[in-house]
């Protein structure tokens, strides 16, 4: 997607070669413009699917997971990482390794919004090494609901997260795919 690699380019800041700060438009400020062309393009690869349910992470999968939402018409499930008191009967839960934060979290979500009839999406922000993704997909399994496939903003190919979810057999859609942050500079695949 060229208006989303753009945007890394002139306002993504390389923090190793391992880290990219988006938080200029994707998950600290949001670009809406942006984001409404996010939901688009996953509307777009996604639409003959028969898709029922989008399921994110909190906090930084929400708004593309949202304007996805929107195009598709479909409600859209965000896996909580933090216990709430309103939130606490009836869960499926599930463990994801943050790679960023170099933490383990508990997600959780309310079975009572997800069920074996739905036919879900999974949207996130980042693939790194795939552990968000996998951890929601463990979430949508425990509903017994029917995975269609996993997009993502934006993936580090350089990381293991891409392989790990097509050798386990799932469709990745990945709107730009950084292929190197090296020498401080992104680059992508083409």
């Amino acid at each position: 997607m060229q208006a989303l690699e753009q945007k890394i380019l002139t306002e993504g800041i390389v923090l190793s070669n391992h880290v990219l700060k988006v938080d200029a438009f994707l998950n600290h400020q949001i670009d809406p413009v942006l984001m409404q062309q996010i939901g688009q393009e996953f509307a777009a690869r996604f639409k003959d699917q028969g898709i029922t349910k989008i399921i994110t992470i909190e906090a930084s999968g929400i708004a593309p997971a949202v304007m996805a939402g929107l195009e598709l018409g479909v409600p859209v499930i965000f896996a909580r990482k933090y216990q709430s008191l309103t939130l606490k009967d009836d869960l499926y839960r599930s463990k994801v390794f943050s790679f960023t934060k170099q933490t383990e979290s508990t997600i959780a979500i309310s079975n009572k919004h997800i069920h074996s009839t739905d036919k879900v999406l999974v949207i996130d922000d980042f693939l790194a090494n795939g552990q968000a993704a996998l951890g929601l997909i463990d979430l949508i399994h425990q509903a017994n609901a029917e995975i269609v496939g996993v997009g993502i903003v934006i993936e580090k190919s350089f990381q293991t997260g891409r392989a790990l979810l097509l050798e386990k057999g799932y469709r990745v859609e990945s709107l730009a795919r950084v292929e190197s942050l090296e020498n401080n500079q992104v680059t992508f695949v083409r």
